[in-house]
């Protein structure tokens, strides 16, 4: 019986009122559901607030630079592809310092999870704007205003080929639970975007202010229909949907390579000898 109640008694980092908490409670109640053997969970975290979550997990867990947990990931799969790889950051760490790192995964189609905690600001660095704050946005150290235009990271990850795509809200546990269990069985690479608010240092996207405009898909969404799929994406102001966008099968990247297909002997298991330049020319073909 796995338990991934690890860190649960400790005091976290986390504010009250953060949703990095629930989006915690969401994705341990997904591992616990999916009944996966806790040593083949790996997180990869980079720096801020969100990467604090493998602190508060029992899992296995690496916790790398800002902007880098995506790279670490693909490193960790391709070693070894039993384990259920899972990137976590948020939208500064995701979009902005990792953002070419996201655009990569995504064209090779690793088979991960990425999950960002997307609350449009930079939170553990004091306010400055991210990625996905709103153009105009005032903050910290945008007192007139952010002067770039909002990313919006859902249609970005369509238009590179993603297979699956999906937003949640840290306010709706159990539809991000379902989320975070389909993103991790898919095989190929996932994104989940989730929206929370940053209590401290963003005044604007507030957890009301979410709540007023998420907007769940209903079931005559189609999440086969890529055009559907790019046309919810684009949806942001007073309704934000929410749920699985697109899911349909891609091939991973790792049936590209035969030696990475080896059910019985992940990489990290073989014995090669360096010197042996021929066995590992090879083992590439």
């Amino acid at each position: 019986m796995n338990n991934y109640e690890f860190g649960i008694t400790k005091e976290t980092a986390w504010c009250p009122g953060c949703g990095n908490p629930s989006i915690r409670a969401a994705l341990k109640k997904a591992l616990d559901e999916l009944d996966i053997n806790q040593d083949d969970v790996i997180l990869s975290a980079g720096i801020g607030q969100a990467g604090k979550m493998p602190q508060y997990l029992d899992v296995h867990a690496f916790a790398g630079l800002h902007g880098r947990s995506l790279p670490v990931g693909i490193g960790i799969k391709l070693s070894n592809h039993k384990a259920k790889v899972i990137t976590e950051g948020g939208d500064g760490d995701g979009y902005g310092e990792g953002g070419n790192h996201l655009l990569h995964a995504i064209r090779r189609n690793i088979d991960l999870t990425q999950i960002v905690h997307n609350n449009q600001v930079y939170g553990l660095t004091k306010g400055q704007v991210s990625p996905t704050t709103a153009a105009g946005q005032i903050q910290t150290f945008a007192k007139g205003g952010s002067k770039s235009n909002m990313m919006y990271p859902l249609a970005l990850a369509l238009t590179l080929g993603a297979g699956f795509v999906a937003r949640g809200f840290s306010g709706d546990q159990e539809q991000l639970k379902e989320i975070f269990k389909a993103a991790i069985i898919y095989e190929g690479y996932a994104l989940v975007d989730v929206l929370q608010p940053c209590i401290v240092w963003n005044k604007v996207n507030t957890f009301a202010w979410y709540k007023e405009r998420v907007r769940p898909l209903d079931e005559t969404h189609d999440v086969t229909d890529l055009s559907q799929a790019y046309e919810k994406a684009m949806i942001w102001g007073n309704e934000i949907p929410t749920g699985i966008l697109y899911n349909v099968e891609k091939s991973p990247y790792r049936t590209k390579f035969g030696f990475l297909e080896d059910d019985n002997e992940p990489m990290i298991d073989r014995k090669l000898n360096p010197k042996n330049a021929q066995v590992l020319v090879d083992r590439l073909k």
